[in-house]
């Protein structure tokens, strides 16, 4: 538990975050149809680099950037671009509040993968929480095998590799502050888009149009983290995480109200389902299986 408990300043920060990470998600969508993935991502590293640079100048804090476990950077934000890169192409392929409810199974792979990779403990309440997410997203999904939507599959993927990457960061904290960690998360992913965009032999630059939606991308990316991490040093994760929830019927109404999308009885359902495995596996659990990295 953090020293300081101050659960009304930490639900203000989650405000924060889940005001940010629906931002982002309305740029991408609004992107999505000009940029590819690659662009996008880019463009946003390009923009929380320069954020990162001036603010840890303006605070004098960029002395904190460490370069003795570049390797564990290297694969930790080769895995998040990935994931991050997944996660905006099912923005421009299916319904928000089904990207975000399929979003929320990260926690539930970090179960998994820490059992597989870390050797930590399944209890029973673990299993629980992970066989109710895995119901969540056969709901939320409701998958044909025969016909399978592209964007189900990629936002389903993407929390995976969230949830890896989650487990990488979890030995970086200890070692590394936040400043080091942003700085190498968007150093590192802008040199993987810029590889991106030269494999992929041509680039669509910003317009007038998509550069404010870009640079909104690239903000509200960093102030997410930086809102949930506050959030998180003043309130324990069972009682942060599940405010994080309500993106779900947030975005729900944001997807109704500017792209005229409508959240159906089973992406709600499901979404509650995958709501309620995490809730079991916060009271239960430790904080690390809480954590999301969008």
């Amino acid at each position: 538990m953090p020293q300081t408990y101050r659960p009304l300043q930490a639900a203000l920060w989650m405000c924060g975050s889940i005001t940010s990470f629906s931002a982002m998600a309305v740029a991408g969508r609004y992107v999505s149809q000009v940029h590819s993935t690659f662009e996008i991502m880019a463009f946003r590293s390009l923009v929380g680099l320069f954020i990162v640079l001036a603010l840890g100048a303006a605070s004098r804090r960029l002395g904190e950037i460490r370069r003795e476990r570049l390797k564990q950077h290297f694969f930790r934000n080769l895995f998040h671009f990935t994931g991050q890169n997944l996660w905006f192409f099912a923005l421009a392929s299916i319904p928000l509040a089904q990207v975000f409810a399929l979003e929320f199974t990260t926690p539930i792979w970090v179960i998994v993968l820490s059992f597989v990779f870390l050797g930590e403990r399944l209890t029973g309440s673990r299993i629980l929480a992970a066989g109710l997410g895995f119901l969540g997203i056969l709901v939320v999904a409701r998958p044909d095998f025969g016909a399978l939507e592209p964007g189900l599959i990629t936002a389903a993927i993407a929390a995976v590799f969230f949830a890896a990457t989650i487990i990488m960061t979890k030995a970086l904290t200890r070692h590394e502050s936040i400043v080091s960690i942003l700085f190498w998360l968007t150093g590192f992913q802008l040199c993987f888009g810029v590889v991106a965009l030269v494999l992929a032999g041509s680039v669509t630059w910003p317009t007038v149009t998509t550069l404010p939606w870009l640079m909104v991308i690239g903000a509200t990316g960093l102030m997410a983290h930086y809102c949930l991490t506050t959030a998180l040093s003043l309130a324990p994760a069972s009682f942060v995480m599940p405010i994080d929830f309500a993106r779900l019927p947030l975005i729900v109404i944001v997807g109704a109200i500017l792209f005229g999308e409508k959240a159906d009885a089973f992406i709600l359902l499901g979404g509650g389902i995958i709501i309620l495995a995490n809730w079991i596996n916060l009271r239960r659990g430790k904080p690390v299986a809480a954590a999301t990295t969008t």
